[in-house]
């Protein structure tokens, strides 16, 4: 989707013990969001940079790639050489019966 510059995994590539940044919006995040995610919505980026690891693998996700491609894209002109798209994001990984929770007890579902 954004070519060679961003780079990206798919689902069922991502391994288990990555850092996971979810960065989508925080009703999506609440609806359902792959388990050990880590919450940080797209637009407080910039302002909480320092809380995106800078060592370890790190695959950004959104809903369906796009948000989390341009925050790769971000990250990575400020420094970060870690950082992958999650390509379609958590729409495929819900698509490959890969786990999704909720916090509340809610029925998980992607938004």
């Amino acid at each position: 989707m954004f070519g060679p510059q961003v780079p990206s995994v798919t689902a069922d590539q991502v391994d288990p013990a990555v850092y996971l940044l979810d960065v989508r919006e925080p009703d999506e995040w609440e609806a359902g969001h792959a388990p050990g995610a880590h919450h940080l919505p797209m637009m407080e980026i910039p302002a909480r940079m320092a809380e995106v690891p800078t060592d370890g693998e790190v695959v950004v996700v959104c809903r369906a790639g796009g948000r989390s491609g341009q925050v790769v894209a971000y990250l990575m002109n400020n420094g970060w050489d870690n950082v992958r798209n999650l390509d379609g994001g958590m729409q495929s990984w819900a698509a490959l019966g890969k786990d999704v929770v909720t916090d509340n007890g809610q029925p998980a579902r992607v938004l």
